[in-house]
């Protein structure tokens, strides 16, 4: 009788940690693209994962030109493309724990910045 307790209490136990959402990529979300913590800099970015692996939203007020993304090796990643008019963007996001860690690259630009996210978008100040 004990080892049936013991594995209906193990299953419950699996099924309740199963039942919880999986965190995922998509959605909203604030980067933190200070370069001084002192002078805090952030801007938002809206990721809608789609079924068939492609990728919409924004980043920097930027619309998504192109993306795809895949959860692979046990994490989830975006890769896409943004433009600031000028040149593109080239922007890889992954999700880790109940955060992003990403990085920009800019050709035209020469710059590559790496960042993070929370979840949610920034506040803005009111003037």
């Amino acid at each position: 009788m004990r080892p049936l307790i013991a594995a209906l209490f193990a299953l419950a136990a699996h099924t309740a940690i199963a039942a919880e959402p999986a965190a995922t990529l998509d959605g909203q979300w604030t980067v933190d693209l200070s370069a001084d913590p002192a002078q805090p800099y952030t801007k938002p970015m809206v990721l809608a994962l789609q079924p068939d692996g492609t990728v919409k939203g924004s980043f920097y007020e930027s619309e998504i030109l192109s993306g795809r993304w895949k959860t692979d090796r046990g994490r989830t990643c975006a890769s896409f493309r943004t433009t600031d008019g000028a040149g593109p963007y080239h922007t890889s996001a992954c999700l880790v724990a109940d955060r992003v860690e990403g990085q920009t690259w800019a050709e035209h630009r020469n710059f590559l910045f790496n960042w993070n996210a929370a979840r949610g978008l920034p506040v803005r100040p009111t003037p």
